[in-house]
């Protein structure tokens, strides 16, 4: 991906689950560095948001993508990377609390906020 291009799908088609989410994202909350980049190149944080719920991991190596995968299953902590024209941000799910069931929270953040 250039470090000019928008965000699009990157994960595999025949692996991409389009009938819904594929976890809850719990409360959603970001940096302010994180809004100040989705505010300057005019991207909506649901966009990323809902990339993310439906495995499209974004800029990730083959190691985290199947990390992910594995979180799916396991529910650990979920990572999403996206380049937007340069700028690089993070979302991050946190991994299934004690309940067994909800994940507490979703941030938008720099790699650099984390």
């Amino acid at each position: 991906m250039s470090a000019d291009s928008v965000p699009v799908p990157s994960r595999d088609i025949q692996n991409f689950k389009p009938n819904g989410p594929l976890f809850r994202l719990g409360r959603v909350v970001a940096t302010p560095a994180a809004l100040a980049i989705l505010e300057k190149h005019g991207v909506a944080s649901a966009t990323l948001l809902t990339r993310h719920q439906h495995g499209d991991w974004g800029d990730l190596n083959a190691h985290d993508r199947a990390a992910n995968e594995v979180a799916l299953k396991d529910g650990s902590r979920i990572l999403s990377a996206y380049v937007i024209k340069g700028d690089r941000l993070w979302i991050v799910t946190e991994a299934i609390g004690q309940d067994g069931v909800s994940r507490a929270s979703t941030c938008i953040l720099r790699p650099e906020d984390y």
